[in-house]
């Protein structure tokens, strides 16, 4: 081979002999690698996947039994996963909403209460109480955008409403499904693995939205510069009215579910737990508390290694007392990782 070939069969990470050099797979590894890194759902992409390990291998018969995998993806998993998709709208622009988690309490008594009280068909009672969700969002809208009130302040205030509302009306008791829309719920959340199954779709539909469409390009725009999102003509109040519309209908939607899926409407249900969790599940994944940064793979992958750490090692038999202590360890260690890692992106890029 002339030494012209030789050197063009180098540059290409080949051998002379048409194999490829040591180099040149090192090279396509180590770019391999520094995309993958680059993705900032990678590291809580990681965690999950090492939870996900770790409790396979600590109890394998339990863990993954099929009884379990229900109770882990469409039980503890698929409610967080949805909440969590509005709340990393809701942070890319500068917004946060504590009462998604009386949202999802509520919506099931305003069902009971139309077709138990005033014979409202069971389909438009379903759809009047996921309307509900959207009002609350509307409300939580106007309230920070028109009025000026911080949006941390505002929905802490509707929260508790909605709160004192469910436990006035039901007399903090719980009530059954009622007759008539017991056969909706098959699509909605009955059936073993519609919960997960509604999770991903919505899942796959918001990340789409977020990347790949202007709405989820403004809200990007509205969150990291407000005034320049402004400037460049911007409806930023639309914006934020709708991501409180949606994450107001996520809510209500997950409270519906899960009334299926415990065959029962509790007042008990929902509240600051599931909200917390899923705003912990999309910081976890990437997106930033103060704005302008977020994903929705990330937020997916963070409410499952919530989902893992509150199924997993209630397996293992581990006390309630001290799981707190883990649960927060866990998620202080997932963060910084995540802000290190991002660190590490941005002098990449320099």
């Amino acid at each position: 081979m002339s030494e012209t070939a030789q050197q063009s069969a180098g540059q290409l990470g080949a051998s002379p002999g048409g194999g490829p050099t040591a180099g040149g797979l090192g090279a396509t590894l180590r770019h391999g690698a520094g995309i993958f890194v680059r993705q900032r759902e990678v590291t809580v992409f990681i965690v999950a996947l090492a939870l996900f390990l770790y409790f396979a291998f600590e109890n394998s018969s339990a863990f993954l039994g099929r009884a379990n995998l229900v109770v882990l993806l469409s039980e503890t998993a698929a409610p967080l996963i949805i909440i969590a998709l509005g709340e990393v709208f809701l942070l890319i622009c500068g917004e946060i909403d504590l009462s998604v988690g009386f949202v999802y309490t509520f919506a099931p008594y305003v069902m009971f209460y139309l077709t138990e009280y005033y014979h409202v068909p069971g389909i438009l009672a379903i759809i009047i109480a996921l309307v509900m969700g959207i009002v609350v969002g509307w409300l939580n809208a106007f309230i920070t955008v028109a009025l000026g009130v911080p949006s941390f302040i505002t929905t802490l205030g509707t929260g508790f409403i909605l709160l004192g509302l469910v436990n006035t009306t039901s007399h903090a008791e719980p009530v059954a499904i009622p007759a008539d829309v017991v056969g909706v719920g098959h699509w909605i959340a009955s059936d073993a693995w519609s919960s997960i199954s509604w999770a991903v779709a919505l899942t796959a539909v918001m990340a789409f939205v977020l990347v790949r469409t202007r709405w989820g390009l403004h809200t990007v725009a509205v969150g990291g510069n407000l005034l320049g999102a402004r400037e460049a003509g911007i409806n930023v109040n639309r914006i934020k009215y709708g991501n409180f519309m949606i994450t107001g209908l996520l809510g209500a939607f997950v409270g519906i579910q899960v009334a299926y899926m415990t065959d029962t409407i509790d007042p008990t249900s929902g509240g600051y737990t599931p909200m917390f969790y899923s705003v912990a599940a999309a910081v976890i994944g990437g997106t930033a508390m103060l704005g302008g940064v977020g994903t929705i793979i990330g937020a997916f992958f963070g409410a499952f290694v919530i989902a893992l750490m509150e199924d997993g090692f209630q397996i293992l038999g581990v006390s309630a007392n001290p799981l707190s202590i883990i649960f927060g360890a866990v998620i202080l260690i997932a963060m910084i990782a995540n802000v290190q890692l991002t660190r590490l992106r941005e002098r990449g890029r320099t």
